[in-house]
């Protein structure tokens, strides 16, 4: 048992990172954090960055999750760790586990470089206790060749065009036109469309406790939700995200929802030759999600923790990040001229649209929350019960 954090006299900056060269979900995500921490090593090089996680949670663990949770626990917190800004965060809040922020946010310009919204999903009781190093959006990607192979033109404006645009892909020989995986990509078709008939007001408030998941109009988005996985691939509960993207870049598919992570992956693979919008009918808003760090408190390295997390705020890191990943980068004052055209119109947005958040990616939800959603609507996709569904989730969203 450890007695407690110490001050390290070796300058190792310990940062829990989740992504590893192993993991498919998340070779882009690798390549991101890869990029911050050589801008962390060009501005403190007194220090030395050391990722528990690539050393399977630094004892040799196979669960650096588990190890992460121990040493917390155990009062032998690290210098860093990355989360999902958003829901995520507050269980680690409410444990007592995070440093308030808000003086090296004041300190560091942010307050008057980040849009509101974010500002308010990074607040607890006050206090900000979460730095995000870049955004994601949740988008509708197409097939620019395929839809035009089926005759259309135009984007669809909501769910009636969207179902349009479906059958003229499916009459055009394509059998399974909105690519799909499983699991948490399921959810985020499912937010989509919630979205997009609820509204955001709505939207928002289906993931508190008090929520009630039994209302008419909630059935009948999950009637239209089970209507929209008949245009799917059969085998979506086994097909990783990246193999749904290849559908789609392969023709096999016209659509494809997904953050804007998959703009990188489809480009590593050459493709370029793609479309794409927010969900049909949810104009006006940005469904967000986003990678972000926490400081634990008693990091026992201080300088260096305090170091990477300005690392993490500078112009230099965000850029750095969000060129890799395909996220964008939270400061008002990012040159757009570092981004491609799709970031660049992602960054306008940013500052403009309602921000939305999502269940699926933590900026909703806590874990808690999360979890039995995301099984609730992978068993729906062998069962289709739609009755069983709306039960399901919302038992799991008012039980925790």
């Amino acid at each position: 048992m450890s007695t407690g954090p110490a001050h390290r006299e070796d300058h190792r900056v310990e940062v829990f990172a989740w992504a590893t060269d192993d993991d498919p979900e998340r070779v882009v995500e690798k390549a991101a954090v890869d990029s911050l921490v050589e801008v962390f090593a060009q501005r403190s090089p007194g220090q030395d960055f050391v990722n528990p996680v690539l050393a399977g949670g630094g004892d040799g663990a196979a669960d650096p999750v588990a190890v992460l949770q121990a040493r917390l626990q155990d009062n032998d917190p690290p210098d860093g760790i990355q989360l999902h800004p958003g829901g995520e965060v507050t269980d680690h809040v409410d444990a007592g586990r995070l440093a308030d922020l808000s003086d090296r946010f004041a300190r560091w310009g942010l307050l008057d470089l980040l849009p509101q919204g974010l500002l308010d999903a990074l607040t607890v009781d006050g206090n900000v206790y979460c730095l995000p190093v870049g955004i994601h959006r949740l988008m509708l990607w197409g097939n620019e060749e395929a839809l035009a192979g089926a005759g259309l033109t135009g984007r669809p404006a909501n769910l009636g065009e969207f179902v349009h645009h479906l059958d003229a892909l499916r009459a055009s020989g394509i059998s399974h036109p909105l690519a799909l995986g499983p699991h948490w990509t399921q959810l985020d078709l499912l937010e989509g469309l919630l979205l997009a008939e609820l509204g955001p007001d709505r939207f928002e408030a289906l993931w508190t406790a008090e929520a009630d998941w039994s209302t008419g109009d909630v059935t009948e988005v999950l009637e239209n939700y089970k209507k929209l996985l008949s245009y799917s691939n059969p085998d979506r509960d086994s097909l990783h995200w990246t193999e749904a993207a290849k559908r789609l870049s392969s023709g096999e598919a016209g659509y494809f929802f997904m953050g804007d992570w998959v703009a990188a992956e489809l480009e590593s693979h050459g493709f370029t030759h793609y479309s794409y919008q927010p969900f049909p009918g949810t104009d006006g808003t940005f469904q967000w999600l986003g990678d972000a760090f926490v400081l634990p408190k008693n990091a026992p390295n201080p300088a260096g923790a305090d170091s990477w997390l300005e690392t993490v705020a500078s112009v230099e890191g965000q850029r750095a990040f969000n060129t890799r990943k395909g996220s964008i980068p939270i400061r008002r004052d990012a040159d757009p001229a570092d981004y491609s055209h799709y970031q660049r119109a992602a960054i306008a947005d940013f500052h403009r649209l309602r921000l939305v958040p999502s269940c699926a990616h933590g900026s909703a939800c806590p874990p808690a929350r999360t979890i039995p959603v995301v099984v609730a609507v992978n068993e729906f996709s062998s069962t289709g019960d739609v009755a069983e569904l709306q039960a399901a989730i919302g038992a799991g969203i008012a039980g925790h």
